[in-house]
């Protein structure tokens, strides 16, 4: 009966994602951008309208084929809430109860959002979430999830319409149909482990940059090995960056990483709203500064070629958070030196 229920689980996911289209790809209109264009691959399209759709899908696929999932399985997860949206949609589909694990700092649209799927939040202080997760999936005879330990190997690389084979479809009848870089922020290290594992296996030669927030290790393990780095303090920006070392990130894969102040993402979701006329979560502002910061640098020397890189999800989940000018100004701060940076982009092409 297990092995029918186990069958029908999967067909249930498959027939969900053929239900579903691709995500959009997006040219950014902006002068003085003819040789170094700028594509946004807009995941907040998904159904549950964010990037992590994509992982929640191949974290239960993964679970149900390795014999993780069963019937009446109660699902775990730790997040900042993407991921918890993502796979309390999932667990609904397959009429699994779900439990996400979250920071007390979360967003209250996500929690709503959680809640809309019929799962369960449980809110502890952000570092508690791993060690949390795992007493409650032990205390239920549960299933952990674990996205920051399976990410990078639930989703098939190779291809199978993973996030970096959907780009390059996307971009082939562009006039640069290999773009010179993929630009993207971490959060379990799965996506860019695809990524950055798709484009050597592809033979591609683009290369792929990593933009870390304030308060992540991320870029100082890349910078110096050392997987026993932790922070005291959590990411700023909901869904990127890490107090510890993820084991889903493979620093091996990426080519450069950059530091992206967190008032630098946060002014730049506000630039990019006046650009496309909608709001996007603070992690593609760090998404789209890295991108623009990577663009002036290629200007100055003279190179050409595409720039891609990810709308992670809809700003409307943070209403009361980044585009609140009060909680920005107390938690983050002044925005106005970026604010002018972008515009004198703008205007001149320049950095």
């Amino acid at each position: 009966m297990q092995c029918t229920w186990v069958h029908e689980a999967i067909r249930k996911i498959e027939a969900d994602f053929q239900r579903s289209a691709d995500t959009h790809l997006i040219k950014l209109d902006i002068p003085f951008l003819d040789n170094t264009p700028l594509y946004l691959k807009d995941e907040s399209t998904h159904p549950t309208g964010s990037l992590k759709h994509r992982l929640a899908r191949s974290l239960f696929l993964y679970g149900l084929c390795n014999g993780w999932i069963r019937e009446g399985t109660t699902i775990i997860e730790s997040s900042s809430g993407s991921t918890a949206i993502s796979e309390a949609y999932f667990a609904r589909l397959l009429g699994l109860p779900f439990i996400a694990v979250i920071p007390q700092t979360t967003a209250s649209k996500k929690i709503r959002q959680i809640e809309f799927y019929g799962g369960q939040c449980h809110l502890v202080p952000s570092p508690s979430i791993y060690d949390e997760s795992q007493r409650l999936a032990k205390e239920l005879n549960g299933h952990y999830m674990d996205q920051f330990t399976y990410a990078e190997r639930a989703t098939d690389w190779r291809g199978n319409n993973n996030i970096a084979e959907s780009i390059f479809r996307q971009m082939e009848r562009e006039p640069f149909p290999v773009p010179a870089w993929v630009v993207m922020s971490a959060g379990t290290g799965g996506t860019s482990a695809t990524i950055g594992r798709y484009l050597r296996y592809q033979c591609k030669s683009t290369q792929l940059g990593v933009v870390d927030p304030d308060n992540s290790v991320f870029l100082d393990y890349y910078r110096s090995g050392d997987r026993t780095l932790t922070s005291c303090q959590g990411s700023r920006i909901e869904g990127i960056g890490r107090p510890r070392v993820e084991p889903s990130f493979v620093a091996s894969v990426v080519d450069e990483m950059w530091r992206i102040p967190d008032a630098a993402s946060i002014a730049t979701i506000h630039w990019l709203e006046r650009v496309l006329g909608r709001k996007c979560g603070a992690s593609t502002g760090a998404n789209v500064y890295g991108a623009l910061q990577l663009i002036a640098r290629m200007k100055a020397h003279g190179e050409q070629g595409a720039v891609v890189t990810l709308i992670c999800d809809s700003g409307d989940r943070y209403l009361d958070t980044y585009y609140d000018d009060d909680w920005v100004r107390r938690n983050v701060g002044d925005l106005e030196v970026y604010c002018q940076q972008l515009a004198h982009f703008v205007r001149t092409g320049e950095w």
